[in-house]
């Protein structure tokens, strides 16, 4: 489903990360991990497109989607939970949903919501309540359920937990479970390394910019023990 092949990408004289190359099947879950600064948060704004690699080049489905913009990466099913959930605060929770589905027709709209709500009851209670009143579990339920709306076939997700209590932390990994079973592929970022790798199928490590190992999750040498089940 998702071809990424030897990018690089630069923020001016700065190499952020140098060749990084995998693919991705639907069902697939990707952990990418390492310390801060490693180049995560840049391998996934290469994909969500907010960043243009040097060289190397990104296909979904067979197309080469390297140099489109977002918007048009979001049309083709790539959803994106950017870290820090960077939400709408003096929108509804209602309203954060539909800007995220804003590609897809209005016709399909209702349905997706209702998807939506049925993932996330919550949301659903909360949904003519300000974005911005919301604790910081629930701001990270609605930042899921805006990519969501885009019925993605790629969810890239970065910082998954950061911030949040536990029993949130396990009601988000049941969503990439969810996400999982539909066969859609998923790119995860979580500051607990053991949790992200655990639930993955691949890993890459990351160090410095550099892919210092890849293959399979459970064999990553960071994978120590799961707050997970």
């Amino acid at each position: 489903m998702l071809d990424v092949n030897n990018i690089t990408c630069r923020y001016g004289p700065v190499t952020a990360l140098h060749d990084a190359d995998f693919t991705l099947e639907g069902g697939e879950v990707l952990a990418l991990v390492g310390t801060n600064g490693a180049g995560k948060s840049t391998l996934v704004m290469s994909i969500a497109g907010h960043i243009i690699p040097e060289h190397g080049n990104i296909v979904l489905d067979g197309e080469d989607i390297t140099n489109i913009p977002p918007y048009q990466r979001a049309s083709r099913g790539i959803g994106l939970v950017p870290e820090g959930r960077r939400l709408f605060p003096d929108l509804t929770v209602k309203e954060n949903l539909i800007t995220g589905g804003y590609v897809l027709p209005r016709t399909s709209e209702s349905q997706r919501l209702e998807h939506v709500f049925e993932i996330f009851p919550r949301l659903y209670e909360r949904a003519n309540q300000l974005a911005g009143s919301l604790s910081g579990g629930e701001q990270q339920m609605l930042a899921f359920g805006r990519a969501i709306m885009l019925r993605p076939r790629v969810m890239l997700i970065d910082e998954i937990s950061l911030g949040l209590m536990p029993s949130v932390i396990i009601e988000c990994y049941a969503v990439l479970e969810n996400l999982r079973s539909q066969n859609i592929a998923v790119i995860l970022v979580d500051q607990n390394s053991d949790a992200a790798l655990a639930f993955a199928d691949k890993a890459i490590w990351l160090e410095t910019g550099y892919v210092k190992w890849q293959g399979k999750a459970k064999h990553c040498p960071l994978l120590k023990e799961s707050i997970v089940s």
